[in-house]
C-alpha cells in the first residue's frame, strides 16, 4: 500500500517516513504543496498524509486541488494548527481525518487503518475473502480460522494489496508499486520470492497465478 507524505519539517518527515516503512507501507515523501499535486497527478496513492503549514502552496490549497480533480484518495491531515476553524475547514474541505501534532506514531498508524477501512467500506479491521484473513494491526494471516502466521513487512504489503480487491489480478509492476517506495531498490524476482514465502506459510492455493498476467486471491466466498 502506497502512502504520500507531504511534510516540510525534516525531523518530523524523517520520523514519519521511517514509521511508515516499518509498518510495511511504501512511503514517498515530498516537502511542498506543488510537488504533492504534481506527484498525485501521475502516481496512484492509497492514502495522503498532509501537513497544512507548507511552503508555497498551503495544505488547505493542496486539499482543494486534490478534490477539484475528483481524486477520491483518502487524506489525513497532520498539523500543529489546533484551532476549531482550521479543523472544520479541513474536514469540510474533504479531509477524512485530522490529527494534531505532536502525536504518537501508534495513533497515526491506527488512524490510517481506520480511514482506509472506512474508504473500503469495511466496518471491521480485518481483510479477508472468506477463507484467508489478514489483520493489519498485527500483520498476521490465517486460513479458515487456523493458527495465525506472522508475516514480514513485504509479505504483508503484498498480501494486503491482493486482499483489498479479491478477484482482481495484479501484475508484477502493480505489486512492486505497492511494496517499494521511491529510491528503494526493487530486488530481482522479489514478487515471486514473496509469493513463494506466503504460500509456504499459508498454503499453496492462497495466491493464484494467472499465467502471463499476474497474481490474485479468490473473490470473497
Amino acid at each position: 500500500m502506497r502512502v504520500l507524505l507531504v511534510e516540510d519539517d525534516a525531523m518530523i518527515g524523517a520520523a514519519v517516513e521511517g514509521a511508515l516503512k516499518d509498518a510495511a507501507y511504501a512511503a514517498d515523501w515530498v516537502r511542498n504543496g506543488q510537488t504533492a499535486l504534481s506527484t498525485l497527478a501521475c502516481q496512484h496513492y492509497d492514502l495522503v498524509l498532509l501537513d497544512l503549514g507548507l511552503p508555497g502552496k498551503d495544505g488547505q490549497e493542496v486539499l482543494a486541488g486534490i478534490r477539484a480533480r475528483d481524486n477520491p484518495v483518502p487524506v489525513l491531515i497532520i498539523t500543529a494548527r489546533d484551532g476549531l476553524d482550521d479543523r472544520l475547514r479541513g474536514l469540510d474541505g474533504g479531509a477524512d481525518d485530522y490529527l494534531l501534532k505532536p502525536f504518537e506514531m501508534a495513533e497515526l498508524l491506527a488512524r490510517m487503518r481506520a480511514v482506509l477501512r472506512r474508504k473500503g467500506g469495511r466496518g471491521v479491521p480485518l481483510l479477508g475473502n472468506g477463507v484467508l484473513t489478514l489483520d493489519p494491526a498485527t500483520r498476521e494471516a490465517s486460513v479458515q480460522g487456523g493458527a495465525p502466521a506472522q508475516l514480514s513487512h513485504r509479505e504483508f504489503s503484498l498480501l494486503r494489496a491482493l486482499l483489498i480487491r479479491p478477484g482482481t489480478i495484479l501484475s508484477r509492476s502493480e505489486l512492486e508499486d505497492r511494496i517499494y517506495g521511491w529510491g528503494e531498490e526493487v530486488e530481482s524476482n522479489a514478487v515471486e520470492y514473496l509469493i513463494h514465502a506466503l504460500r509456504r506459510k499459508l498454503g499453496s492455493d492462497v495466491i493464484k497465478n494467472v499465467r502471463g498476467v499476474g497474481w490474485m486471491v479468490s473473490r470473497n466466498v
